[in-house]
């Protein structure tokens, strides 16, 4: 592991160290922190052991930070808003991770035009998972635009991801399951097929909360629907896989790369 640096920290911001501790993040209560959805994505996505990786709404940039315990690929992140980007920049070079991890503030519906088109192996994306209309709006701009699609829809990142992704290559999402039908509609309509698939329930016998799901490009239609993931066990704490997960050692993290070679 890159040899750890003094993070450069600002007012109302602390230096949390990830579920592993091999690494640190920037975060703060005033703007939208990482949550078990983004550790899941990191863990789900299958990645080439080499090449390019992109991580689109990457917030503090948790998801390229995880990553690089699984894979030796560039990674790049793009993230709209300039003070997240800037966290996650700080966060990168705390960890000496400057040489395989950059982060971009931009558009994920314009970065095509500087990253290119077909540029990547495999994308991960925890995109905003509410429509503008829905619920009730959060007064705090971060948590707005992380919580609902502002600045791009459902249709945009799948859209964004079709044109970066290379033929054969790999796009993840963590998503909520009421709206897994838009999710693969929206993947279709731009060439983007499923293929893997789970749900994330917080216990045995209850509703899934979340979804896991990863299309490739131009590929043909086959679907394979994993094993649910369990949260919490009887006893209210985390269940066997999660404690792998979350705990587990290097070589359990790094099993399943190579999705996208």
């Amino acid at each position: 592991m890159e040899a750890r640096m003094k993070p450069v920290l600002y007012d109302n911001e602390r230096y949390d160290y990830l579920v592993t501790d091999e690494l640190g993040i920037i975060q703060s209560r005033e703007v939208f922190s990482f949550s078990m959805d983004a550790v899941l994505l990191a863990r789900f996505a299958g990645v080439p052991k080499h090449g390019r990786i992109l991580d689109l709404c990457s917030g503090n940039g948790v998801i390229p930070l995880l990553l690089t315990t699984r894979t030796q690929a560039q990674i790049d992140a793009v993230e709209l808003q300039p003070r997240l980007a800037d966290m996650a920049r700080r966060s990168v070079q705390s960890n000496g991770l400057e040489e395989r991890v950059h982060i971009i503030e931009g558009d994920l519906r314009e970065y095509h035009q500087t990253g290119g088109y077909g540029t990547y192996d495999a994308i991960t994306v925890n995109p905003p998972y509410m429509p503008p209309t829905s619920g009730e709006s959060n007064r705090n701009e971060h948590y707005a635009i992380a919580r609902h699609e502002i600045h791009c829809t459902l249709k945009d990142v799948a859209a964004a991801c079709a044109k970066l992704v290379r033929t054969g290559g790999r796009v993840s999402m963590v998503h909520r399951p009421s709206r897994l039908v838009e999710i693969i509609e929206a993947f279709r309509e731009v060439r983007l097929e499923p293929k893997r698939l789970r749900f994330v329930h917080p216990h045995a016998g209850g509703e899934a909360n979340m979804v896991l799901i990863e299309a490739m490009r131009d590929a043909k239609p086959e679907l394979r629907l994993l094993p649910p993931l369990i949260v919490y066990d009887e006893n209210r704490e985390y269940a066997d896989e999660l404690k792998a997960i979350y705990y587990g050692q290097q070589s359990e993290r790094t099993e399943g790369t190579g999705g996208g070679q």
